[in-house]
């Protein structure tokens, strides 16, 4: 996963696109944001890992979560589904 720039004073660190194996975790809709938020995530993996695991609940209940990417980002049901669907989504 990514994490931090680990090169001397970050350099070359940016990378363009979607950085599906950032972290991420799935929040419940209506969570109360706080220091200790990141510690209530019901479940943590890859950006990619997440969008899956979201894509797989019924449609009818995806509108109940979000996910909670690296750099405080909040992304809902209808995005996730968007993101889903990119071709560049990776399957695996």
């Amino acid at each position: 996963m990514t994490d931090h720039p680990s090169t001397f004073h970050a350099h070359d660190t940016h990378r363009e696109g979607i950085q599906w194996d950032d972290r991420a975790s799935l929040h419940r809709v209506g969570e109360n944001n706080s220091l200790l938020d990141s510690a209530k995530g019901l479940r943590s993996g890859t950006f990619a890992e997440i969008i899956r695991h979201m894509m797989m609940l019924p449609e009818t209940e995806r509108s109940s979560y979000y996910i909670e990417k690296a750099g405080d980002r909040e992304f809902h049901a209808e995005e996730v589904a968007s993101l889903a669907q990119r071709k560049d989504f990776p399957q695996g």
